[in-house]
């Protein structure tokens, strides 16, 4: 009895750390060196580590659990934090100067300088603090509120009670605390990612013309061009989602596989942990660094994921100047001035010194002026007309309490009531799969409220291309009828409501991969949705094609379990190949000499890649001979062209049949043979000997391959063949989770985090992960109290603001 009564003195504040447990081993209660009983004053949590530096946190109420999440984030990563806070607070020209390039994981600024200008006109506008001040529904709620705080409070305690040893940032003077308005801002950041974030150098770019300003020729494909800059193709961000209903189980309850492909390195990285307040909350997945929200993940009775979607979180209006003043536009006939935000910034010169730069940033009643548009879409900024971008998510902070609502629901159809509750989802679909054995595909995101009626009674001559070409609506922005109104079920002016959001219900499999809602299950085609959503009846990705191959044949099998998400996961397998290989093996074996002529003009002896293609498994394995030298040459071909054209009734199996008559088909494999060779690669050589990662010291081979191969397991690697091949992940496969139910509480899941819980490289877990992933493997989850309290790597740790 002494011994269960001193284990129990664990407790915070008297409260049992899970149901059906009050006490934890007494080897982990020894082996934390600090006294069984916090402060009774001020935050505190209790954060139990298990196997690969995964930390279960608890905490008796919202504060206290925000307080051990921020906590356990910084003593991770504790640098890519405090850069990223650097970021926010418009800082990065006064510390790495102005030409140096953020990380990109809170905008697409391509200079410091532009960042800095961005992030600055919003922290004094004070924009962040108006949305936090709205009240609820409309603003966050007090738990949302009360997470932010503690999440600040704990990041800031680590930071005071140890020191940095990660060689990023030890002794940095930019490592500084935050306030709990820092870690809103981060919020506010990601939730406009997709649209103002996004277009930050042309917001910071836009000067007002001066009198002789001359507007340029409009690009020769504006649709071409706006599908080019709102692309969702998996280069940066991307992701895979698969729930399996009931009827396709073994036990008739949902199945969810999760493979989010998001950076390796930097801001958005995810972060694994589970999150408990007995009675209250207990969820367990992946959040973005700087959450205290998880983002995917499950409880004991659903599972949830997300993938970027189609949806265009924007649209543009075209403004008419106010006859001799560029400054001013007219609207219904009337002129308004335009806002003009000055911002003055400490930039650091070459010679370390500091100066000051002031610049003006342009806002109107719908947003702030873009100009400069990239990608082969100019919008400039002329003394007739202006283009300014509308981005309602840069309205609203809802986006933690969708993902509270997500942890609490007890089935999909509380996945749905909590997306339409909050109507904070930025620029993703949702995915999920519960213990009942419902599923469930939702396009639930904010949106502008831009229908097709609307798009085509107030479209301009731009916007008449871009919206059926792309979804991006361009409208007449002199019109106040030409406003997106509002819908009955809308939180937020000019958003689509709930009722609006493309929705399958308890479909045998509902899957995403980054196209429109048409197929998530191809049976059961989604349409009738405005074209801003998505399209349809338009050719689908390799991967898209893929992955939905391959799901339905699962659930045509039936009898699922949690072990068959996971072979999917490792299966590699390249629709690419499927399709094209033998037919790039036939035509490369009747190529006259086995000679082809490379891009240099230089014939290129490729009969030895003919057999290798010819043999090649069609997998990206790291064992795969073969698939290193046909992903090179599928790069290099590009858009393939298909002898059998996309069909809208066979979308599955159209297009189809490689043109290989083309002299860039012969062209591509010419420069693929010759590039292998010129790095002194074998054409047959391993792709796991040159697609890998480093850590300390040592090659770790990584599995995956691009998403233009239609790959599930999606790996973006830089090459660089003179370091020996792909020799760093940019981006891919990061916190994948494949979750099935039995029942009772207990959940079972397996989850990979596959760059590993750390960036710091003298972390114990630092690559502990990674190594998993280079063999296939992935993490048993625990979820139970009684799993947690049976790993024999259990480590506690109790953590007060004092």
């Amino acid at each position: 009895m002494r011994l269960r009564n001193r284990l129990r003195a664990v407790v915070i504040g008297g409260l049992a750390l899970l149901s059906g447990a009050t006490a934890l081993p007494a080897t982990a209660t020894a082996a934390t060196g600090r006294t069984d009983r916090p402060s009774s004053s001020g935050l505190s949590a209790v954060i139990r580590y298990t196997e690969y530096g995964i930390p279960h946190i608890t905490a008796k109420d919202y504060a206290g659990l925000g307080f051990g999440n921020g906590w356990a984030q910084a003593a991770d990563q504790a640098c890519v934090l405090a850069d990223g806070f650097v970021t926010l607070r418009g800082e990065r020209s006064r510390w790495f100067g102005p030409d140096g390039a953020p990380d990109g994981s809170l905008s697409s600024a391509g200079t410091n300088l532009s960042s800095d200008l961005f992030f600055r006109s919003v922290n004094e506008a004070r924009t962040v603090e108006r949305l936090l001040a709205q009240p609820a529904p409309a603003g966050p709620s007090r738990q949302a509120k009360e997470l932010i705080h503690g999440w600040a409070a704990g990041y800031n305690a680590w930071l005071r009670t140890h020191r940095i040893n990660d060689p990023a940032c030890r002794g940095a003077a930019w490592v500084r605390p935050v306030t709990a308005i820092d870690v809103a801002r981060l919020g506010y950041s990601v939730v406009t990612l997709g649209g103002q974030g996004r277009l930050v150098d042309q917001i910071t770019g836009a000067r007002p013309p001066g009198a002789s300003a001359v507007r340029p020729a409009a690009s020769a494909d504006p649709g071409a061009a706006a599908r080019a800059f709102f692309a969702r193709d998996g280069a940066d961000l991307g992701s895979n989602a698969v729930a399996f209903s009931g009827t396709v189980t073994a036990n008739r309850r949902g199945l969810l596989l999760g493979n989010p492909h998001y950076p390796w390195h930097g801001g958005r990285r995810f972060w694994q942990s589970q999150l408990t307040i007995p009675g209250e909350l207990n969820v367990a997945g992946g959040s973005l660094l700087g959450s205290p929200t998880v983002e995917v993940g499950y409880n004991d009775r659903v599972a949830w994921s997300h993938t970027v979607s189609t949806g265009v979180p924007v649209n543009l209006y075209e403004l008419k100047a106010a006859p001799g003043d560029p400054r001013s536009y007219l609207v219904d006939g009337r002129p308004e001035r335009m806002t003009e935000r000055r911002v003055t910034l400490p930039v650091r010169g070459k010679d370390g010194h500091l100066t000051k730069v002031t610049r003006s940033l342009w806002w109107s009643r719908y947003g702030p002026v873009v100009s400069g548009l990239d990608r082969g879409l100019p919008l400039p900024w002329t003394k007739n007309s202006v283009y300014v971008v509308n981005d309602p998510n840069a309205a609203q902070l809802r986006f933690l309490d969708s993902e509270l609502g997500l942890a609490k629901a007890r089935d999909t159809e509380g996945i749905l009531r909590a997306l339409h509750r909050a109507q904070g989802t930025p620029w993703v679909n949702t995915i999920a799969a519960d213990a009942e054995g419902h599923s469930l595909y939702t396009q639930s995101q904010v949106l502008p409220r831009i229908t097709d009626e609307l798009a085509g009674r107030c479209s301009t001559a731009l916007g008449r291309t871009t919206y059926p070409a792309a979804g991006l609506a361009v409208l007449d922005g002199s019109r106040s009828d030409c406003l997106p109104g509002r819908d009955a079920d809308a939180l937020q002016p000019g958003i689509f409501g709930p009722s609006a959001m493309p929705t399958l219900r308890d479909a045998p499999y509902a899957e995403n991969s980054n196209d429109s809602p048409w197929l998530a299950n191809a049976d059961r085609p989604l349409t009738g949705y405005p074209r801003i959503f998505g399209d349809t009846a338009t050719p689908r990705s390799l991967r898209t094609r893929g992955a939905l191959e391959d799901v339905s044949a699962m659930a045509g099998r039936g009898g699922l379990t949690v072990a068959d998400l996971q072979r999917q996961q490792f299966t590699d397998r390249a629709p690419a190949g499927a399709l094209a290989a033998e037919d790039t093996a036939r035509a490369c074996a009747k190529l006259p000499g086995g000679r082809a002529t490379g891009s240099d003009g230089k014939a290129v002896d490729v009969a030895a890649a003919c057999a290798v293609i010819a043999r090649w498994d069609r997998t990206v394995n790291t064992g795969s001979k073969g698939a290193l030298l046909f992903g090179r040459f599928w790069r290099h071909l590009g858009d393939p062209k298909w002898r059998v054209p996309f069909s809208a009734s066979s979308p599955l199996t159209t297009p189809r049949s490689l043109d290989t008559g083309t002299s860039r088909f012969s062209r591509a494999l010419a420069d693929a043979v010759s590039e292998l060779r010129g790095a002194g690669i074998a054409l047959d050589a391993p792709l796991g000997e040159h697609q890998f990662v480093v850590r300390h010291g040592k090659r770790i081979p990584v599995p995956g391959g691009a998403h233009a191969l239609g790959i599930w397991n999606v790996i973006s690697a830089n090459w660089t063949p003179a370091q020996g091949g792909y020799s760093e992940v940019e981006t891919g496969s990061s916190y994948i989770q494949a979750v099935g139910f039995n029942g009772g509480s207990c959940p079972t899941a397996r989850t990979l985090l596959t760059y590993s819980q750390s960036s710091n490289p003298r972390s114990a877990h630092y690559s502990d992960q990674t190594e998993l992933f280079s063999r296939g493997r992935m993490v048993t989850a625990r979820f139970c109290e009684k799993d947690i309290l049976a790993s024999p790597q259990l480590k506690v740790e109790r953590v007060t603001e004092r």
